[in-house]
């Protein structure tokens, strides 16, 4: 029992340990995301000023996934508004 307890413990331990390193992010990766989120940030405003100039949906659409190709999940740059 004593044995047990002391292996619960230890599993215990080695959980909260993987999940604290997992967690954490190195102060390049949280530049790196920043970087991303700027990039991303200034793909839609300038979806945004596409479809303010005039141009159709689909246009502005392709400008889009053309600026976030590789940078975004999903065809919208990672974000989709209900029309």
């Amino acid at each position: 029992m004593k044995f047990m307890k002391k292996m619960l413990l230890a599993l215990m331990a080695l959980a909260l340990t993987a999940t604290v390193s997992i967690a954490k992010e190195s102060a390049e990766e949280t530049r790196e995301d920043i970087a991303k989120h700027r990039t991303m940030a200034a793909a839609h405003e300038a979806a945004a000023k596409c479809l303010e100039s005039g141009k159709d949906q689909a246009a502005c659409n392709q400008e889009l996934q053309a600026a976030c190709k590789g940078l975004a999940i999903g065809k919208f740059c990672g974000m989709k508004h209900a029309h």
